[in-house]
């Protein structure tokens, strides 16, 4: 395919925009992509970016959306220690300067992750079938020990039990997976 724009090079950048079912494709290489700078993505209006995009999934937070810099006290700013970027940087910008920066704006992340990623904030991971045998019995025991707490909690000692004969009988046949028989 190629450049839309040049009409010389092979394209390097296809990007498909889609806006109330209307949809839109771009195709440019990449000194035309360079040349046009970010703004390509609205085809010339408005000048809408990546940046503005992840800035505008990040940007959370009325009091940076509704306020001038210079109305904001000095109070008001969170930086990092380590390489002094501020909150409203970061949102502008959508990267971090330092690995510090995680920890310096956790507690305005957390609410950006969840938002992202369906309202979960902590990332469970996967483990191959093929290989994590012993690797998923764990952790389903532990699964089913946190659901045990919670029937004890609530006193629904029927169910309980139930789960602690199910836990029982998936430690045996862990240990038997252990010992090879």
């Amino acid at each position: 395919m190629v450049c839309q724009e040049c009409q010389k090079r092979p394209a390097a950048l296809h990007f498909t925009k889609i806006i109330n079912g209307e949809k839109t494709e771009v195709h440019l290489c990449e000194k035309c992509a360079q040349d046009k700078g970010e703004t390509f993505l609205s085809n010339g209006t408005s000048g809408f970016s990546i940046n503005n995009l992840l800035a505008g999934l990040l940007n959370m937070e009325p009091v940076f959306q509704q306020q001038n810099p210079e109305t904001i006290s000095r109070s008001d700013i969170i930086q990092c220690p380590h390489c002094n970027m501020t909150f409203q940087t970061f949102v502008k910008t959508g990267r971090f300067g330092c690995a510090n920066c995680y920890l310096t704006f956790k507690e305005h992340l957390t609410p950006i992750i969840k938002r992202l990623h369906s309202g979960n904030d902590v990332h469970h991971g996967k483990v191959p079938k093929r290989i994590g045998g012993s690797i998923h019995v764990k952790k389903q025991i532990q699964q089913l020990k946190q659901q045990l707490q919670q029937l004890v909690n609530n006193e629904e000692f029927e169910k309980a039990a139930d789960i602690r004969d199910e836990i029982r009988s998936l430690e045996n046949l862990l240990r038997q997976e252990e010992s090879g028989s």
